[in-house]
């Protein structure tokens, strides 16, 4: 039976389906022109050799919709989905940066993006990555670019509001689906960014013009775009968004590594004992969270596994991102996430976007100093921890912080000590009715303890 991805129902061109476990993409009769033009005009092939867009196969199987379909493709899969709210600045500046690439290349083969959606965009091996096969169409001469407002919704806005104000502005992309809203953006813009021609162009007069006409009807002026036009749009587009930064600094876990109770020879033996747990599971993919700046996920990566490490600091995200640029890692994949509050499901019958759950379960989860910051700072029993992390994972990796631990120690320094539960004989209690304790290694020098777990069967 065919399993219809919830989040294809709106492109009337195709739609991705599971069958018997692989993931297939149908393309309908309605986009045969489009579709041969872009597999035919060398465009396709430009953007594979680029590594731009993920790469297909047509394969030759029964359609999902027989009425419907024109042929099926079977595309490479992208290991992790994830969101751009789950996205460092960088990495969406990234992807905005490689979509209008796009668009350039497609430009040249008489061809453009009829729609430039942030989610058309995923991170494989390290980089930004096109997944939308079915987005081009036949340029038309004199028309604008009609995916121009989507861009400036999904793209601009936000990097807008997170390079001028704050950078958990980003996190509206979680209410807004298709993009911030314009007027809202400019709204709350300072009056500085009036000096940015591009930002001033293509947020504020926009938003003023899409008020003003947002309750007339629509009539065709008969004004054309030339081509010149065009690219000049797309280059002035190119040229506001490299114009926006964001600098890592002021949030609470930038300097994590630099501000820990952790000696030397703490965490060199940390490192070791992750490694060797790591081993001994032997597994194909591992989530870190609370990986901070990735440190200890890099341990999972350099083995070549596909790590995904997850924070909820901005800064540490972002340096992680920058880290893995410079070095061309491939097998991280860093993310913002408060684990007290994931992703969760959005969109239409919250199936459109998937939460952070249902991405689950994993082989491994890392979780490093950790426990307390969720059992203290966030009052979350042992008990729910516990029952948390069985949903997610085969296997875990554990460490225990106890109360003598200076880093708990400076968590209760502001508040009274309510938390009678918070042991290591609890700890163990509450993780062994989801998980058998394959072993357990106190850290050198330290007052920590590492435990691999691994969860039973009857959960």
């Amino acid at each position: 039976m065919d399993t219809i991805n919830p989040g294809s129902f709106r492109d009337p061109d195709g739609f991705l389906f599971l069958r018997s476990g692989q993931l297939y993409r149908q393309v309908n009769l309605s986009c045969k022109e489009n579709f041969d033009l872009f597999t035919g005009s060398g465009l396709y092939q430009e953007l594979v050799n680029q590594e731009l867009i993920i790469p297909h196969r047509e394969v030759d199987i029964r359609f999902a919709d027989q009425e419907k379909g024109y042929k099926v493709i079977q595309p490479e899969v992208i290991p992790f989905i994830s969101y751009p709210y789950e996205w460092s600045f960088t990495q969406l500046k990234d992807a905005a940066l490689t979509t209008l690439s796009i668009q350039k290349a497609a430009f040249q083969h008489g061809m453009s993006l009829r729609d430039s959606s942030v989610y058309n965009i995923q991170f494989r091996e390290g980089r930004p990555v096109f997944i939308d096969t079915l987005s081009f169409e036949k340029y038309k001469e004199g028309e604008p670019w009609v995916a121009y407002r989507q861009f400036c919704q999904h793209f601009l806005a936000p990097l807008a509001l997170m390079s001028f104000r704050d950078i958990r502005l980003g996190q509206l992309m979680r209410i807004y689906i298709d993009g911030i809203p314009l007027d809202l953006t400019h709204s709350m813009l300072p009056a500085s960014a009036r000096f940015n021609l591009s930002l001033y162009m293509h947020i504020i007069l926009h938003s003023k013009s899409q008020k003003r006409y947002e309750d007339k009807v629509p009539r065709k002026t008969g004004r054309k775009v030339s081509r010149m036009g065009f690219r000049g749009i797309i280059d002035s587009l190119e040229n506001a968004v490299k114009k926006l930064n964001w600098k890592p600094e002021g949030t609470e876990w930038e300097n994590y590594y630099n501000d820990t109770n952790y000696s030397t020879e703490a965490l060199e033996h940390k490192k070791e004992i992750v490694g060797e747990y790591i081993d001994q599971v032997a597994p194909q993919t591992v989530w870190d969270v609370g990986a901070n700046n990735g440190l200890f996920s890099r341990i999972s990566a350099d083995k070549g596994i596909p790590t995904v490490a997850f924070d909820v600091d901005p800064s540490a995200v972002e340096k992680n991102y920058l880290h893995l640029k410079e070095k061309k890692e491939k097998h991280m994949l860093p993310l913002l996430l408060d684990l007290t509050n994931p992703s969760p499901g959005i969109g239409w019958e919250n199936l459109e976007r998937t939460s952070f759950m249902e991405r689950g379960p994993v082989d491994l989860i890392l979780s490093l100093a950790l426990v307390h910051h969720l059992a203290i700072s966030n009052n979350v029993p042992l008990a729910k921890i516990a029952a948390f992390f069985s949903q997610l994972c085969a296997h875990l990796v554990m460490e225990f912080v106890p109360k003598e631990d200076s880093q708990v120690q400076r968590l209760l320094a502001t508040r009274e000590d309510v938390f009678p539960d918070y042991t290591q004989g609890a700890f163990e209690k509450e993780f062994s009715l989801y998980f058998t304790i394959q072993e357990s290694m106190k850290i050198k020098d330290s007052q920590r303890t590492l435990y691999l777990l691994k969860r039973k069967k009857s959960v």
